[in-house]
Formats: structure tokens, C-alpha cells, sequence
């Protein structure tokens, strides 16, 4: 939908500018002069490269948007319109995107489009499972249901989001004071000792010289560690981007020590859940597992529901490809298995999903008690190894001095 930057003043000659977001320029001028304002320039919005907004990701927070999904529930199931809910919510929302985003979806509205194709013209800030999800609940005149489910969703989706994301917090700070200790030992204690032994000329041992050939590489050739780590990230990045690097790095979330049992299991409870959010709200099978696919943006999970989604088309069950892969454990295609027989397959989802939420739950608190001790033993044997290289030659001097 095209931009206008407006100048305008009010009657008592308060000036006001801005970006409008609207149909048309002429919709633009009605829209203005509806806030009893006089405009005096209204023009095309070219964003320049600083003003332009530039969005890594969704920009709207987790918190800001779950507010707003349990928010436009509660107003729709009260009982009122769609149109005035969103107004409402635009106006006190936080989220200056989310703002944005709103005002054009009601204008969009109060031209006549529905909210789906409203907010599917701002794809960065409504995902997919939300646009589609609002597209059924309007067809099926259930809006009030579909929105209390996407509160739901969103809800429990960033609970286990954040669960895992305090798991992963602690090893990270570990390793990143691990490192900044192993570089100022090597770089300003480690040195002035290095005189010290020269000075008294006695035999190193192998630990100390390696740890002082270390220290001197880092002080004189820092550029070409400096390159060697640019070089790594580089690389790294390069081959995460490739579908086969993707691919791999997939496959060792789900089976690297510790963290790999984590990852497996919050990744069939997101996809548990999403599934079982667009079944209940008659979302076609076939686009559900598509949105799915994105959703969990996993490559091996992928590939798997790619396999279901032909397995579909061929009227084979869509428990059978889940069986024949190993991310998915006997539990899960069991019970999705006994869904699509009885013809329950939502609820059963639904349980799958409630099962491994609460297992990544308690995971979470288990991997911390574990991590904590091993974190610490692994920051004190290299820096232990440091100290002791210093120590070895120190104490042998004396006892020969002695």
C-alpha cells in the first residue's frame, strides 16, 4: 500500500508531519481532513537510505504481539467489531511496528477488505499461521475461536522459546568470560613472567613453552588471529547458507550432546502444536503442513513433512513418512497414527504437544544442574593449564635457589 508524508496544522496552528500509510493520495487528504486538520503538503513517501526502516527478522517483540493476539480475543468475545478492536489496540500498543502495521490494516478494513487480506499485506510483522488462520476462522464465521486459539499458540510457542533460551544462556556466558580470561592471561600476565625466565635462563617445560609461544603469536601476530577468527565466521556463514551446510547443522542440533535431545523436543512440540492450531481451524491439510514446514524452520523436520504432504497426495496416511525418520520417536507416530484413525487427529496433537512442552520444561531444569558443575570444571582446567604453565618453572627456580 503506498506512503504519503503530510505537513498539516490545526486550527489553533499546531503544526503536525508524518508518513500516512493509504489507498490512494485522494483517500490520504479525506483521512487527514477527518482529524479536522488543514494540509498544506501532501506527497509521495520516498524513504531515503536513513530513514528507510530496515528489519532483520520480525520487528514486533514476542511479548508485544502475544499482548496483542490475547488482547484482540478478549475485545471480539466481548463483542466488539473486528475494526474498532484493532483501532483500539493500535493506538495502545507499544510496538511502534505493530502501531504502523494496525492504522493500515484499518484503513484497509474500512475500504472493505477482511482482516486476513489486510494484514497479509504486512507479512513481516503477522506470520503465516496467523494470516491463515484469521482466512479460515472469517470463512467459517469462527473468529472468536480462532483468535483465543492464537493467543494460545503464541502464548505457549515463546513459554518454550524462552525455556530453551535459558538453558542455552548460561553456557554462553561461561564461554564468553572463559574466553575473555584465556586472552588477558596470555596478553598481560602471562608476558611478564616471560623476562623473569629468560632472565634466570632455566629449562622451561613443555606446558610453559607452548603457553608462551601462544602468548607471543597473540602480542605480535594478532592480525593474523584477528583474520583467522574473521576467515572461521566467514566460512561458517557461508556454509550455514548452503542447502547442504543447512542441512548438517540441522542434524547436529538434534544430535550434539546435552543440547540435541532439547532441540529435538522442542521442535515437535512447536510442531505439534501449530499442526493442531490450523487443523482445529479448518486450514486445507496440505497448506497446513507447508506453514508448518516454515515454522520450524528445521531442515530435517522439512524434509520429513515434505515426504508426509506426498504421502497425502498419494492417500497414504500422514503418520507413515513420520515412522520411517528418526526425529520422531514411537510416541508421537503412535499417537498420530491413532488421531487420523478415530478421527481425532487434532486432540492428539494437541497431547503431543502439551507431553513434550512439559518434558522441554523439565529438561531445561535438569541440563542446568548438569551444565553448571561441567561448565565450571572445563574454565578451570584451561585456565588452571595457564596458571600452572607460570607455576611449574616459578617453583622449580625456587627449590633450586633453596
Amino acid at each position: 500500500m503506498p506512503q504519503y508524508e503530510y505537513k498539516c496544522k490545526d486550527v489553533q496552528g499546531k503544526r503536525y508531519k508524518g508518513v500516512l500509510t493509504s489507498l490512494d493520495k485522494s483517500t490520504a487528504m479525506s483521512e487527514l481532513k477527518k482529524q479536522k486538520w488543514i494540509v498544506y503538503s501532501l506527497k509521495d513517501y520516498n524513504p531515503t537510505l536513513w530513514s528507510k526502516e530496515i528489519y532483520f527478522g520480525n520487528p514486533v517483540k514476542n511479548e508485544h504481539f502475544i499482548i496483542f493476539c490475547r488482547q484482540l480475543s478478549a475485545l471480539t468475545r466481548a463483542g466488539v467489531s473486528i475494526v474498532e478492536s484493532v483501532r483500539v489496540l493500535a493506538e495502545q500498543t507499544e510496538s511502534k511496528p505493530l502501531k504502523k502495521a494496525l492504522t493500515s490494516v484499518v484503513t484497509s478494513m474500512l475500504k472493505g477488505n477482511s482482516f486476513s487480506q489486510s494484514t497479509s499485506e504486512f507479512k513481516h510483522i503477522f506470520p503465516p499461521i496467523f494470516i491463515n488462520m484469521i482466512r479460515a476462522g472469517e470463512e467459517a464465521g469462527k473468529m472468536e475461536d480462532t483468535l483465543e486459539r492464537l493467543a494460545i499458540y503464541f502464548e505457549k510457542a515463546h513459554y518454550t522459546k524462552e525455556k530453551v533460551k535459558s538453558a542455552m544462556m548460561y553456557p554462553m556466558i561461561v564461554g564468553i568470560i572463559s574466553f575473555i580470561v584465556i586472552i588477558y592471561l596470555l596478553n598481560f600476565v602471562v608476558p611478564r613472567f616471560v623476562t623473569v625466565f629468560e632472565d634466570l635462563g632455566t629449562e622451561l617445560p613443555l606446558i610453559t613453552k607452548i603457553v608462551i609461544s601462544t602468548s607471543d603469536s597473540m602480542q605480535s601476530q594478532w592480525y593474523l588471529w584477528l583474520l583467522g577468527v574473521i576467515l572461521l565466521v566467514v566460512a561458517f556463514q557461508g556454509f550455514k547458507r548452503s542447502q547442504f551446510g543447512s542441512y548438517i547443522l540441522d542434524v547436529m542440533k538434534l544430535k550434539i550432546p546435552f543440547f540435541g535431545k532439547l532441540n529435538q523436543k522442542t521442535v515437535i512440540a512447536q510442531m505439534s502444536r501449530t499442526l493442531s492450531s490450523l487443523y482445529a481451524s479448518s486450514v486445507p491439510v496440505l497448506y497446513s503442513l507447508t506453514i508448518v514446514e516454515k515454522v520450524v524452520d528445521n531442515k530435517v523436520i522439512g524434509k520429513v513433512l515434505h515426504e508426509s504432504k506426498d504421502s497425502l497426495t498419494k492417500g497414504l496416511p500422514l503418520s507413515e513418512p513420520l515412522k520411517k525418520s528418526w526425529v520422531f520417536p514411537p510416541l508421537v507416530t503412535q499417537m498420530i497414527a491413532i488421531g487420523e484413525e478415530t478421527g481425532t487427529l487434532e486432540e492428539m496433537l494437541e497431547k503431543v504437544a502439551q507431553f513434550y512442552e512439559k518434558d522441554v520444561e523439565n529438561l531445561v531444569d535438569r541440563l542446568k544442574s548438569l551444565l553448571e558443575p561441567l561448565l565450571i570444571l572445563m574454565l578451570t582446567v584451561v585456565v588452571g593449564t595457564i596458571i600452572a604453565a607460570i607455576l611449574i618453572p616459578m617453583l622449580s627456580i625456587y627449590s633450586n635457589l633453596g
